[in-house]
């Protein structure tokens, strides 16, 4: 029996942001028994909480999806902080989690909420027309719609379109078989003075996930690109997940170089859970 909480990241609203499956004291569990719990659970992604390898670190993370594991994302990041800090987690520096995972080493913040410093990208640079061409159709709309596209992968391979405006991304019908594995952002500018800065949507049909909630790794990427680019302060909040129904807020903000990502979390079930 190991113990288990699933955690809501990204809303202060109960049942509205993206919720994570954490399995704590996962030592000794097998690469078949996590993948396999991950796909029973069939969310987003299941984690499972380790003794690190690096001292540096509080604890060791793996990260799954239905259909195989990550190096990093970024809802369970956030989720498994509050999950290991809720159980009794001290970490080694007051006021700071470092979580060991597929990428390296992630710093969180644990101020008025959590919040992980942005990993560095592993592919940057503008999309190329092809792949253009591959997100307008898989949008459904017209190339000349997207005003610009960048690779902002940081482990799980994303590429981002920037829309005209919000509810352009709102109003996405998307196909799902046309997109094959690319792992796409949508993203569009709110107007000034708006609530949130942008509407986010993320699309991973190869993971077996569809459409995600609420995504921190995309967020993190989308929040390099586009502070540097000019399109966003260096302090604001996205909206994404309103078009499943969710209320997901991401509070993005860049200090002296890093881009942090932070939102709410809230446990909503606790228990334990027997996988071996």
């Amino acid at each position: 029996m190991r113990s288990f909480r699933q955690v809501d990241v990204f809303s202060s609203e109960p049942l509205l942001g993206n919720p994570v499956a954490v399995v704590h004291d996962a030592d000794g569990l097998s690469d078949e028994a996590m993948a396999g719990f991950a796909r029973w659970t069939n969310l987003s992604e299941t984690t499972f909480l380790l003794t690190p390898t690096d001292p540096a670190a509080d604890y060791r993370l793996r990260i799954f999806t239905p259909a195989g594991e990550l190096p990093f994302a970024g809802h369970p990041t956030l989720g498994s902080a509050h999950a290991w800090l809720e159980a009794g987690g001290v970490p080694r520096t007051a006021g700071t989690v470092v979580q060991e995972c597929g990428v390296g080493l992630v710093e969180l913040r644990s101020d008025d909420r959590l919040a992980f410093a942005a990993p560095p990208l592993m592919r940057t640079g503008p999309a190329d027309l092809e792949t253009v061409e591959q997100i307008a159709r898989s949008l459904r709309i017209d190339s000349s719609e997207i005003l610009a596209a960048e690779w902002i992968d940081n482990g799980p391979g994303w590429v981002a379109a920037q829309l005209v405006d919000a509810q352009a991304v709102l109003d996405v019908d998307p196909d799902f078989a046309e997109m094959g594995d690319l792992d796409l952002g949508i993203v569009g500018l709110y107007p000034s003075g708006s609530e949130c800065a942008i509407e986010v949507r993320g699309f991973a049909p190869e993971l077996a996930v569809g459409e995600d909630p609420v995504t921190g790794s995309l967020n993190a990427g989308l929040g390099q690109w586009l502070i540097a680019a000019g399109e966003v302060p260096e302090s604001y909040v996205a909206s994404q997940g309103a078009a499943l129904g969710r209320r997901g807020r991401v509070h993005v903000q860049r200090i002296d170089g890093t881009v942090w990502v932070g939102g709410d979390t809230r446990t909503t079930i606790t228990g334990s859970v027997t996988l071996d």
